[in-house]
């Protein structure tokens, strides 16, 4: 027993030991690490320390990455640095001008009679029944590397006829050991033109090529029949397939046609719908078992653009690196004014890209997509609401001015109106609101002064947009600065700057509409109102109410019926609705763009166009027919400003505003410059990974002094009490 006994009093002697040991190692290893420059709060390797990679976060998936489908902006972060269009936007320029990307130069449209033959410069329109763009692209360029393009040993195509026994041990396209290339060719083009038209891969601008590009309709009719209907998916050889309005001509050299005079055409160059697509990769993706994979173009592109993607983990992240085969390309050597000055062309006429690889980290939530971005692991940040006030401040001129905080980590923030308008509409068919009659136009007028879009940027929007003068937002051609480009309806020119017209004015107006104090004289019932809007978070009440005490400084009532935006949509086409909320993005930077939106022939409810309004003025159509056709100079801003004139005239939009994007960026990310219609840009930024590193390092230092207490204190609790019991464990034993 007494053997025994001493025998557990060693055993605690040791432990009790082994644990004063322990704490004094934690505090040693606490003590190193608060030494060391890499930060414990590193979300990424050690390896990438000085990599020359560029961080970003992404919160939602991509749902299309081919780009006969991709129309999103979240689908383009990836689709442009992948394809390539033969057109692009001019990286520094503005206002936006188009360049060459793959072509050599950008194609001329010859117009031809309906028999086919060239006319002489100077026809007149109405004779011209086609147009053709002749586009010949540089020699040399080659696709990624991709299975798709592997040969065989004997020369055939490895992977373009595998069974489910091949593609057992197949989960992603990284399983595929071989990978081959080729040259892009004038056949790719046309072959992905032929894509517009496939039922299968329903493309968003396969109903408005149809109306120009020759035979496109009619293909899409033919390979409706082929496909089966609900038939399983059968891969279609487009090469077989005849398409008048798109046409090889030789290996370099293809031809697009379109009906009648569309000059805009040639905008749509530049877009990822008329990039390249190899009729190898369609084979490839189209192979039974590889849609259950999820190894589709969807998933996995193939291009000729400087990055390829390589890793495709929406629930993670995903993964873009260097294409080893990219073309010879170069930062601009010019822009506009504002470009040298600004540094941006400090790396002109060097060759692209200059970063390595791009990783995008998937962030559900904006707060830590945010200090993520403070502790220097995001390289660039966009300004959510929660996160303004402590990144922007209204200066004292009333413009935004970055925080003391950002300038303290030397963050930069670049702004720029967005090609984007977003307004309220009437419904022109309606009763009350609608119509050309002077009644409702003076109605209108009053509800345009009284809805004070000034104050609504100011609460909902911290102050990112610019009231609205009329359809054209700034950077588009026709758009007048200064007092030249106010509304004379709803503004007035005072002290340098355009001021909204009293409510007093208003007041006057609806009191001439017949609804003096919102009362209508003919039935002497109020006026009621209805808004039809979708309710798209909690945000929108307070909206909501916001907008009824706009109309009720006339007297109005404002009745708002919120729905879901599948609803919304239907009551836009039925013309049930009386007053909405809406908005265009650009597609291409030219006023047609915009103009279009209230050209009778496309109205909603009539003909299922973009004019939602349903506005039709004959004069207003008239000119712009004229000012679609006609070249940008001071004939064609003519015709605009009298265009826009009569629209303001009629009010049938209260103009709104247009947003202004803000970004934030490290001041080691170089070569930012705010390009709203360019997406393949991510090839001219430039990133300083050492400087980041040492950055990351400052910024996220460990605070080690509160541990160290802790442990320390830990061990002056522990270390009398082990002596205490050691001294009793002794006497004890004698």
């Amino acid at each position: 027993m007494r053997r025994m006994k001493r025998q557990n009093a060693a055993s605690r002697r040791v432990a009790g030991s082994a644990r004063a040991r322990g704490l004094l190692a934690l505090l040693a290893a606490v003590l190193a690490g608060g030494c060391t420059d890499s930060p414990w709060n590193n979300p990424y390797p050690a390896a990438e320390r000085a990599a020359d990679i560029y961080y970003d976060a992404f919160s939602e998936r991509p749902k299309h990455l081919d780009p006969a489908s991709s129309y999103s902006e979240n689908e383009a972060v990836f689709v442009s640095q992948i394809y390539e269009p033969p057109l692009q936007y001019h990286y520094l320029a503005k206002p936006y001008r188009l360049e060459p990307l793959t072509a050599t130069a950008i194609p001329e449209p010859v117009f031809l009679d309906a028999a086919g033959h060239e006319l002489a410069p100077g026809t007149p329109v109405r004779d011209v029944a086609y147009s053709r763009y002749r586009i010949r692209i540089r020699p040399g360029i080659r696709f990624q590397p991709h299975p798709a393009f592997a040969r065989a040993p004997d020369g055939s195509l490895r992977y373009q006829a595998m069974d489910a026994a091949a593609l057992a041990g197949v989960h992603v396209l990284a399983d595929f050991p071989g990978t081959g290339t080729r040259e892009l060719e004038a056949a790719d083009y046309v072959y992905q033109v032929k894509r517009l038209a496939h039922p299968r891969i329903h493309s968003p601008i396969a109903g408005l090529m149809g109306e120009y590009v020759v035979g496109l309709a009619a293909l899409g009719a033919r390979l409706a029949a082929q496909t089966g209907g609900d038939a399983p998916p059968v891969w279609l050889d487009l090469r077989e397939y005849e398409l008048e309005g798109a046409r090889v001509v030789d290996r370099y050299t293809y031809d697009i046609t379109v009906k009648g005079v569309y000059p805009q055409f040639v905008y749509w160059l530049a877009m990822n719908f008329f990039a390249p697509m190899p009729w190898e990769a369609d084979r490839f993706y189209a192979q039974p078992g590889m849609a259950e994979r999820n190894i589709t173009l969807d998933w996995f592109p193939v291009g000729t653009g400087p990055y390829v993607l390589t890793e495709n983990n929406p629930n993670r992240r995903m993964v873009m690196v260097r294409n080893p085969n990219y073309h010879f390309d170069q930062y601009p050597t010019g822009g506009g004014p504002d470009a040298a000055g600004a540094g941006l062309l400090r790396d002109a006429g060097k060759p692209v890209p200059f970063i390595d690889e791009a990783h995008y980290s998937l962030e559900r939530e904006s707060i830590p997509e945010w200090n993520k971005f403070l502790q220097g692991y995001y390289d660039t940040a966009t300004i959510t609401s929660d996160a303004f006030d402590q990144a922007v401040r209204i200066g004292a001129g009333g413009g935004h001015e970055l925080t003391d905080e950002m300038r303290a980590h030397e963050i930069r923030m670049l702004s720029a109106v967005a090609p984007t308008v977003s307004y309220m509409g009437f419904n022109m068919t309606d009763s009350v609101v609608g119509g050309d009659g002077e009644r409702a136009r003076l109605l209108r007028r009053a509800i345009s002064i009284a809805v004070d879009y000034e104050e609504f940027v100011s609460i909902f929007l911290n102050g990112r947009g610019v009231a609205a003068q009329g359809p054209l937002p700034p950077g588009i051609f026709g758009y007048r600065e200064g007092e030249a480009g106010i509304n004379p309806y709803v503004y007035e020119w005072h002290d340098g700057r355009a001021r909204r017209r009293p409510l007093a004015e208003a007041r006057r107006l609806i009191a001439e509409a017949g609804y003096p104090n919102g009362v209508d004289r003919r039935s002497g019932r109020p006026l009621v109102l209805n808004f039809d809007a979708v309710a798209s978070g909690p945000d929108s009440k307070a909206m909501f109410d916001w907008l009824r005490k706009q109309f009720s400084k006339l007297g109005v009532q404002l009745v708002v019926r919120a729905t879901d935006y599948n609803r919304f949509q239907d009551k836009m086409r039925k013309g049930t609705a009386q007053i909405y909320q809406w908005g265009w993005n650009a597609d291409y930077p030219d006023p047609e763009n915009f103009l279009f939106l209230l050209y009778g022939p496309n109205a909603k409810v009539a003909a299922g166009g973009e004019n939602a309004s349903n506005y039709a003025e004959p004069r207003f159509d008239h000119l712009f027919e004229r000012m679609m056709l006609s070249p940008n100079g001071p004939a064609r801003q003519a015709v605009i400003d009298e265009m826009v004139d009569i629209a303001r005239r009629d009010a049938p939009w209260v103009w709104g505003y247009y947003p202004v994007g803000f970004v934030l960026y490290h001041h080691w990310y170089a070569n930012a410059y705010p390009n709203l219609m360019a997406r393949n840009t991510l090839k001219y930024k430039r990133i300083d990974a050492a400087l980041r590193a040492r950055r990351r390092a400052e910024w996220n230092r460990p605070v080690v002094w509160p541990v160290v207490v802790a442990v320390s204190a830990l061990v002056l609790s522990v270390v009398p009490a082990w002596w205490t019991f050691r001294r009793r464990e002794r006497a004890a034993a004698l």
